[in-house]
């Protein structure tokens, strides 16, 4: 069957460019196959557009009837969750591809004076695994950090109490580099080399913080006993511990077994993701929306989804949430997460749901500029639809005619009539943070004399500086609470919010960042624009009129016919005549000949 007749081609050109793992079923609604993507459109759509696949391959794609997804944080975590998936619901097709075996882990061993290895062999021994990792690089990465904080042994004597009592081993180079503190002869004690033990073993289950507690303390303790060697040596761990980051959400979870559930709403549907933890993996997800008929609460919303998607149980389950509900039943154990794994886990679920909500904003079939509007209305966070987005852009050279340009857009496309410029007036040199805070205060200030419709969205071209400026002026105006302002920053493409450090960073394929940047760059355009003009008209009073016997009307018309001064000055007597007459010619001509 051709991609074009296909009935799954709509669903699958739906699907969102980012991190997923995503399931195909039968027709029998049985799941046949799972698989990871970085970018989940194009990796689905390539099982239906290619022809040159194998011949197992040719036979999955002719059985798949239906298709669910599941998105991720990261391309690492998309790899993890498909593992987990294969592992609990051992799809026909899957069953060859993946083992955990073939995934990296770190071994601490089941002795006395415990080893740390990393290994691809994960048996049985009474060991502890902590894995599976899905990069070789990280793995050895976090290994090496570990060897480099806490020197451990690598030999594989038998360390029993009678064996070092009989003195039956000697140190090895290990010990000479500073790599083992010589446990065989006893140079490290038993209770000094499992509590490195202990914190090996918190880094590895994340729990870092616990770890650098521990590391201050001692360097504190050191420090007051002015031994500043061994304080520096614990603050290079500490400087080490800082900078691992070593966080999965998707698999081996250190919490119990939970029901997780994710909310996010619009004014006519509620949308909602669950997530499933059993033994540590995520072994269900599913999205789905609800549609709202009447003015519910999204308390009785998200309690109608609870009882419909998991039922009331016989055993009290877990289930964590983003928000509070008033419901309460013996078969449930409700929680809202603040901090840690478990606030990660509701995080991703919200995540879920939004992704889902998005899509299903961006294919309804409403006009192409409403639909937009919703999606800036979401992505933003702004209380009203952004009909009218005003934007604002500086100009100066180097300090000198600096100028100021507004632009307004209007459903999302440009409203050149209602383009405005400032002349600078109260700015002296180059401050930029000035020259905004008296534009936008010219701007709505006359808009308020004018009873002129204001806009529901201000945008300023730059970053927290511009952004704190431009709110003053609105705070002089009793408008704060009248406008949303954000500001775009050029170098990452960070949304700022007045009064919250932390930027927010979109989607690069996001049809409201193409918006922010179409307004910007409109913005700069129309500054740039007139700021030339202005700039070009200072340097023709400047330069052009200090000739003696040209006036500013003739200035004007060489520079509008030529061009710059520059061009002026290369012209031809010929040329000059042309515009000016040959009197007036000859004298600019022999002005730039001297």
């Amino acid at each position: 069957m051709q991609f074009a007749e296909h009935p799954l081609r709509t669903f699958i050109l739906n699907l969102p460019d980012l991190s997923g793992v995503y399931k195909y079923f039968d027709n029998n609604d049985v799941i046949i196959y799972v698989g990871k993507a970085k970018n989940l459109k194009k990796r689905v759509s390539s099982y239906f557009t290619k022809d040159d696949h194998p011949a197992k391959t040719k036979l999955l794609v002719k059985q798949i009837q239906r298709i669910e997804y599941t998105i991720v944080n990261t391309e690492k975590d998309a790899l993890l969750l498909e593992n987990s998936l294969i592992k609990q619901l051992q799809p026909k097709f899957n069953i060859n591809l993946k083992d955990d075996k073939t995934y990296p882990y770190i071994k601490i061993f089941n002795e006395r004076f415990p080893r740390v290895i990393f290994t691809r062999n994960k048996i049985d021994d009474g060991s502890e695994y902590f894995g599976p990792y899905t990069s070789v690089f990280n793995v050895r990465y976090i290994y090496n950090l570990l060897k480099e904080m806490y020197p451990i042994r690598t030999c594989s004597y038998n360390l029993s109490k009678e064996n070092i009592r009989k003195k039956k081993f000697k140190v090895c180079l290990e010990y000479h580099l500073g790599n083992c503190l010589g446990p065989c002869e006893a140079l490290q004690t038993e209770e000094d080399y499992n509590r490195n033990i202990e914190q090996i073993r918190n880094i590895l289950k994340g729990k870092t913080r616990v770890v650098k507690d521990i590391l201050r303390e001692e360097i504190e303790i050191y420090a007051q006993q002015l031994a500043f060697e061994k304080a520096a040596d614990l603050k290079k761990k500490l400087d080490a511990l800082n900078e691992y980051i070593e966080n999965s959400i998707v698999s081996n979870l250190e919490t119990e077994d939970a029901h997780i559930f994710g909310y996010v709403e619009n004014e006519t549907k509620a949308f909602i993701n669950y997530l499933y933890i059993y033994d540590g993996n995520i072994v269900q997800t599913k999205s789905f929306f609800i549609q709202k008929n009447i003015e519910e609460d999204k308390e009785d919303i998200l309690t109608m989804a609870i009882v419909e998607q998991i039922g009331l149980l016989k055993n009290k389950a877990l289930v964590l949430l983003p928000f509070d509900i008033s419901f309460s039943d013996e078969s449930y154990q409700f929680f809202v997460p603040k901090i840690g794994e478990k606030k990660k886990l509701v995080e991703l679920a919200q995540k879920n749901a939004f992704v889902q909500m998005q899509k299903t904003i961006a294919h309804t079939k409403t006009p192409k500029s409403e639909r937009i509007l919703e999606l800036m209305k979401s992505e933003l966070k702004l209380k009203s639809l952004p009909v009218h987005i005003e934007c604002f852009d500086n100009s100066n050279f180097h300090g000198d005619y600096p100028v100021s340009a507004c632009v307004v857009f209007k459903n999302a496309q440009p409203s050149k009539k209602d383009y405005r410029h400032f002349h600078v007036k109260t700015v002296i040199g180059p401050n930029d943070f000035d020259t905004m805070k008296e534009a936008v205060f010219r701007r709505y200030h006359r808009l308020l004399e004018e009873d002129a419709d204001l806009p529901q969205l201000v945008v300023i071209d730059g970053g927290k500086g511009q952004l704190s400026a431009a709110m003053e002026s609105l705070k002089k105006l009793n408008l704060e609470n009248e406008i949303q302002l954000i500001s775009i920053a050029k170098r990452l493409e960070e949304i700022y919010y007045p009064n919250d450090s932390i930027p927010l960073h979109l989607n690069v394929k996001s049809e409201t960042l193409k918006v922010l940047q179409h307004i910007r760059d409109e913005a700069h355009r129309f500054g740039i624009t007139f700021h030339r003009h202005i700039r070009d008209k200072g340097t023709l009073q400047t330069e052009l009129t200090k000739i003696n016997g040209i006036g500013e009307q003739s200035a004007q018309k060489l520079l509008a016919e030529i061009g710059s001064v520059e061009q002026i000055k290369s012209a031809t007597l010929n040329q000059l005549e042309k515009v000016v007459g040959k009197r007036i010619a000859k004298k600019v001509y022999d002005y730039y000949l001297q």
